[in-house]
């Protein structure tokens, strides 16, 4: 898994968003400390959190499987552009087979596939990607064979999201009770984060409260 943060705003975007409600810029230092100050009493203390709603963050998500790509689906308010499997599923046409299942073939599927801590698990997603390269190996369309892919299968995505419904996600997924790979890419997002905008998020991270 590889998290990669693309674009932020100014965390003067936010500030000037709520000082817009009093006309209060003069006060403002252009996203220092009396902004920062400013942003988690009006934003998180006192739970105004429409105006975080003006800060942005896109990050390129790489190396996680369709089962959490489901599972991050299921947050709504946040943009999601995902790796085709109808046009990139020619990347495992050309491979050798996967079987039979020793350490290099489990190496060599680790490209494609997310492994869990299960051994019996990871063996029956070895089976069903030999099986889906045997299908595109009698040449069935992508689209057609996509319906056999592995929910381990390895993908990733451009995601933008605001800074509430970040809070939100943070909240839910850094939960000791979430998925594992969902709860990883959570802790693996709140570390991407500049470390001037982490104190927006800390008081909803499970890990670190």
């Amino acid at each position: 898994m590889q998290i990669t943060l693309l674009n932020c705003n100014e965390l003067s975007i936010c500030s000037h968003a709520i000082r817009t409600c009093w006309q209060s810029f003069e006060r403002g230092d252009n996203g220092g400390e009396k902004d920062k100050e400013l942003i988690d009493r009006v934003g998180n203390k006192f739970k105004h959190a429409s105006t975080l709603e003006h800060l942005y963050y896109t990050f390129y998500i790489q190396g996680i499987s369709r089962a959490t790509l489901q599972e991050l689906a299921r947050h709504r308010i946040a943009s999601l552009s995902v790796k085709s499997s109808r046009y990139t599923l020619k990347e495992l046409k050309n491979e050798a087979s996967f079987l039979p299942i020793d350490s290099n073939n489990l190496k060599r599927a680790e490209k494609f596939l997310v492994f869990t801590s299960n051994a019996l698990v990871n063996e029956a997603s070895v089976f069903a990607l030999e099986n889906l390269r045997n299908l595109l190996l009698q040449n069935i369309s992508n689209d057609l064979a996509k319906f056999a892919m592995p929910e381990s299968y390895k993908t990733e995505l451009t995601w933008s999201i605001n800074a509430r419904s970040l809070q939100n996600f943070l909240s839910l997924r850094s939960s000791k009770s979430a998925l594992w790979e969902i709860r990883k890419l959570a802790l693996a997002i709140f570390d991407t984060i500049p470390q001037n905008h982490q104190f927006i998020f800390k008081d909803f991270m499970e890990e670190i409260k």
